[in-house]
């Protein structure tokens, strides 16, 4: 019982969802461009500085100004998980692909350490800021603010639009335990994200609900490690921390095989089958089962 309990404490979150293997095999391609529609992020930080980030022109700036503002922190844990060093305690899932910033937190507006807030309008605008600066997966880890019939319907528009140009979305479920969707969660060419501890069972604050069920995935948020912009290492949880796994792991996906179309990844990452899902818990992430796949596919 003791060995049993040791091995559990001891597993790690990238051996979860089986994305070790993968980063065995890809460290990411400079042009999979991954676009982060989040914070600032703290580009000079030792395990970030000589990582591939780009800032869209004409934006509020991709860096941090108030490295003790949530916006700033919250910018840079999602970048660590996706773009640090391989050798840094952060997940370091995808060095070698390109991180687009699209800021959408305000460093003086921001208040919530845990998931900062943006409105449909913001958030659509960034949508359509990275899809014509060409990403091929986007990251979103932001709760609705001022929610309007107009600004979902603009949301909704701009989500269409990444659909029909290919790009796949990754959308943190939400941390507010509810059942039920949103106007990101609830769109067809999302995949949305829910938060599990380390067995893939859902925690209890991860929204979740028939959308996020049905073509959603699960992804560790519990005690993961993160980078600070002022170097320290903290162990955070979220929706927020899950999506970047997802994130990461199709930015491997498309790295290894580039001439796949967005459905074919999608497929594969998601695990799809004839088979319709029926619980508002999505599956947990395989990225290994992804990558098997998409040999298949190609042999």
């Amino acid at each position: 019982m003791v060995a049993a309990q040791e091995q559990n404490q001891a597993r790690q979150p990238l051996d979860v969802v089986r994305l070790t293997p993968l980063m065995e095999v890809t460290t990411g391609r400079p042009e999979i461009l991954i676009g982060l529609a989040d914070g600032p992020v703290a580009t000079t930080h030792p395990d970030l500085v000589n990582a591939r980030i780009r800032e869209l022109p004409g934006t509020a700036g991709g860096r941090c100004v108030d490295e003790s503002s949530a916006a700033c922190r919250h910018g840079t844990f999602v970048a660590g998980i996706l773009s640090a060093r391989r050798s840094a305690a952060a997940p370091a899932i995808c060095p070698y692909c390109t991180l687009v910033l699209r800021p959408i937190f305000s460093e003086q507006l921001s208040k919530d350490s845990l998931m900062p807030s943006a409105t449909p309008e913001e958030l659509a605008a960034a949508i359509l800021d990275c899809v014509q600066a060409g990403v091929r997966v986007l990251n979103l880890s932001s709760a609705l603010a001022q929610p309007s019939i107009r600004g979902e319907r603009k949301l909704e528009e701009a989500l269409d639009c990444a659909m029909q140009l290919g790009v796949i979305v990754i959308a943190a479920a939400g941390n507010q335990g509810n059942m039920g969707s949103s106007a990101i969660t609830r769109h067809p060419g999302v995949i949305p994200v829910a938060a599990c501890e380390m067995h893939g069972r859902p925690l209890d604050y991860s929204n979740l609900g028939h959308s996020i069920g049905r073509r959603g995935l699960s992804a560790p948020a519990d005690g993961i490690t993160r980078l600070t912009p002022r170097g320290e290492l903290v162990a955070s949880g979220g929706t927020s921390i899950a999506a970047p796994f997802v994130t990461g792991a199709v930015a491997l996906l498309w790295s290894q095989f580039p001439n796949a179309n967005a459905a074919r990844i999608k497929r594969a990452i998601t695990g799809a089958t004839s088979t319709r899902r029926t619980s508002v818990v999505p599956p947990l992430l395989d990225a290994w089962a992804g990558y098997l796949l998409m040999l298949q596919a190609h042999s």
